[in-house]
């Protein structure tokens, strides 16, 4: 057994005869692996015993081992489930998952409702409603219902439907909304509508086509044209789509192909979806976390990722080689799939090797594609942070740039944001935002100085923790190469007094982002450095001056939903209880206020121009 802590030792000596999943931990407490085990005892321990075959992530992971938990279950399967859970809520660094698994988007039909919509979600919850996906972005969610939503006409509005409205929307008037609200369409017949939105997406085409052409030739027959006119139009498109999804079996059962391909330290899992004998799509998924891996190993941890995730369980799933886990796998897929049998298989020959292949050659071409993106904008994120450096003269790339910005209306509910980019790329997980708590009214240089003065000293806090062998917070505990502040030269003076208070100026470089021209000024220079407008430096500046005064934007509207109206027209100055007597008796209601014209408040005695503006801002 190779050297360990006394504090492991007495772990190991107490671990259980039974199943069950582990929990490793380093120094710092942050768990860094998460495994299953039938025994845990044989399986914890083996991990710390002297071999010759050891992995070289093993190798790595062992001498970070400061901790150990475990939990006991009932089964394997329980185990399986319970690991899943843990990998997903602490994502280990040791472990192979899905790359950016933020949540995946997935588009919803609201079948509980009288008139179900179709929507873009990125939780799936049980209340009803079906849903399909993961996609693996947002845009080819919106392609898909842009498509849907020619062929069936569905509700998009937040309108109460009666059938009774007086007129339509404009969506009616240009055909992309059958028109419930004015009684166009029946609530039956919008419901037909939306069973075959879902079997259209299930793969489900040729009883839909029959029974709209059965439809077609009623209407017709009746003398109603116009109905029939509609039902043709949509079999077209119906058919157009259905042109382009490839047969490719006669075996209708529905099946997910999966294949991988390995670069370096990348994989990538093609999945091809089968239904009803046709390729309806197919999406790529980037795994991490997959050095010294093999293909099967790698390929039993999509499985469950993917599927835990799936919005659809399929029949079968073909696979290009055998998983160790396949059979308790395949247990946990029957039970997703409400007690029903999956097939998990590894076709040799046929249709099924074929599609294997073809999934095969896919995945591999889509790995090479990313490859080449990720290498070029790596190229040209070096690019513009040699381009920082050179312009504003720093000592090195700055690879970690920090930006803030302040957002207020008249003084109410100020916000500042901190936003991170390391290596020219967001780290959203090290954005912070700050409510201001010492400033009265709208002085953005005073706020300014707040944040940074707080952020500051939190990195002090940072360095104390670090010291006592407490992990700190990562947004806090590290220096910014370049800091930003979006302003011109007074909000970079409030900068530089901050770092200057905290001995930092010698230690931070600061800039200050004018708007107009796109100008940074530097401390103690009278000339500001323009970067050349097609440059990747200035494209990189606006990207993080806009996601800084997104980010601060987003923040103060929260914080302003929690003032209440009436609190926000208090403290719109110029407003005090006579003009906002006046107000109330003049439109009856704070939402009445809020949407008035200009012209309109001007009408309420005591509100000139300047104040009219000033309620507009405070209310918007």
């Amino acid at each position: 057994m190779v050297e360990i802590s006394d504090h492991l030792k007495g772990i190991l000596d107490t671990l259980p005869l039974k199943p069950g999943c582990y929990i490793m931990k380093n120094a710092a407490g942050e768990v860094i692996y998460v495994g299953k085990a039938v025994n845990l005892r044989n399986r914890v321990r083996s991990y710390f015993q002297e071999r010759a075959d050891i992995d070289l992530k093993t190798s790595r992971l062992v001498p970070q081992i400061n901790d150990l938990e475990w939990i006991v279950v009932g089964s394997e399967l329980e185990a399986l489930i319970l690991e899943m859970n843990l990998i997903k809520k602490h994502r280990p660094r040791f472990n192979v998952r899905l790359k950016d698994d933020k949540r995946y988007p997935y588009i919803k039909v609201h079948l509980a409702d009288p008139f179900p919509k179709v929507t873009v979600t990125r939780q799936m919850v049980k209340d009803g409603s079906r849903y399909f996906g993961p996609y693996t972005s947002v845009w080819a969610v919106h392609q898909t219902l842009d498509l849907l939503r020619h062929i069936f006409t569905y509700l998009t509005c937040d309108r109460e439907i009666t059938g009774k409205d007086p007129r339509p929307c404009l969506y009616y008037d240009i055909k992309l909304c059958s028109g419930p609200c004015i009684g166009a369409i029946s609530q039956q017949e919008y419901n037909q509508l939306i069973t075959d939105l879902c079997a259209f997406l299930d793969g489900y085409t040729d009883p839909i086509v029959s029974r709209l052409q059965s439809e077609m030739t009623t209407a017709a027959e009746a003398l109603n044209f116009e109905k029939a006119a509609q039902l043709r139009d949509q079999l077209h498109s119906i058919e157009r789509v259905v042109e382009k999804q490839k047969v490719i079996t006669s075996d209708q059962t529905n099946s997910d192909v999966l294949a991988i391909a390995r670069s370096n330290n990348e994989a990538c899992i093609q999945v091809f979806f089968i239904r009803n004998g046709k390729l309806l799509g197919r999406e790529y998924f980037v795994m991490e976390g997959t050095e010294e891996i093999s293909d099967n190993e790698v390929m039993a941890e999509f499985l469950k990722q993917f599927y835990a995730e799936a919005a659809v369980i399929p029949d079968r799933v073909l696979l290009p080689n055998e998983v160790e886990e396949a059979q308790i796998i395949r247990q946990w897929l029957d039970t997703r799939k409400g007690g029903q049998k999956v097939e998990i298989s590894v076709p040799k020959n046929g249709t099924a090797q074929e599609l294997v292949a073809m999934a095969t050659e896919n995945a591999v071409e889509t790995l090479q594609a990313l490859r080449s993106q990720w290498e070029a904008d790596k190229s040209k994120q070096t690019q513009a942070l040699t381009e920082l450096q050179q312009a504003l003269n720093l000592p090195e790339p700055p690879n970690r740039i920090e930006c803030y910005d302040i957002s207020n209306t008249q003084g109410t509910a100020s916000v500042g944001s901190m936003v991170v980019f390391e290596q020219g790329t967001p780290s959203k997980n090290l954005y912070r935002h700050f409510n201001i708590k010492t400033v009265t009214g709208p002085d953005d240089f005073a706020s300014m100085e707040e944040v940074l003065t707080r952020r500051f000293k939190r990195w002090q806090a940072a360095q104390e923790k670090q010291q006592v062998g407490v992990k700190p917070d990562p947004s806090f505990s590290v220096l910014p190469d370049l800091l930003m502040v979006d302003g011109g030269k007074g909000q970079l003076g409030r900068a530089v007094a901050v770092l200057q208070g905290f001995g930092l100026d010698q230690n931070v470089p600061v800039v200050g982002l004018a708007k107009q021209q796109e100008e940074l000024f530097q401390p103690h220079k009278s000339d500001s450095v323009i970067l050349p407008r097609h440059s990747q430096g200035l494209y990189l500046i606006q990207r993080i001056r806009d996601e800084a005064h997104r980010f601060a934007i987003t923040a103060h509207r929260k914080a302003r939903g929690k003032i209440g109206v009436a609190s926000r027209l208090d403290a719109i100055p110029g407003i005090g209880p006579k003009r906002r007597k006046a107000l109330l008796e003049k439109f009856g209601s704070f939402e009445s206020i809020r949407q008035a014209t200009l012209e309109e408040l001007m009408q309420v005695p005591g509100i000139n121009e300047e104040i009219a503006l000033a309620i507009q801002s405070g209310l918007e």
